[in-house]
């Protein structure tokens, strides 16, 4: 399984859902973000997530398609 850490900047507390699949890359655009949702492909500290525009906050773990994604705070690293 491919891991990523995404860091959250200075000025948000939280990334949508979508958004975190396409700056992360795992979807191509954010709409591609959507389907992955839609289609139960995501789910978020274990457990499958269905809102597509679900704030994920630091601390919270994001899997999607064989990646893990670890969101972090602004400066912790």
């Amino acid at each position: 399984m491919q891991t990523i850490e995404f860091q959250l900047d200075n000025t948000h507390t939280h990334v949508e859902l979508c958004n975190l699949l396409k700056l992360t890359g795992v979807a191509s655009s954010g709409g591609q973000g959507k389907l992955m949702v839609a289609n139960g492909e995501v789910s978020v500290d274990g457990k499958p997530e269905s809102r597509k525009t679900a704030k994920i906050l630091a601390g919270q773990v994001v899997e999607c398609l064989g990646t893990q994604i670890t969101v972090v705070a602004a400066g912790a690293a």
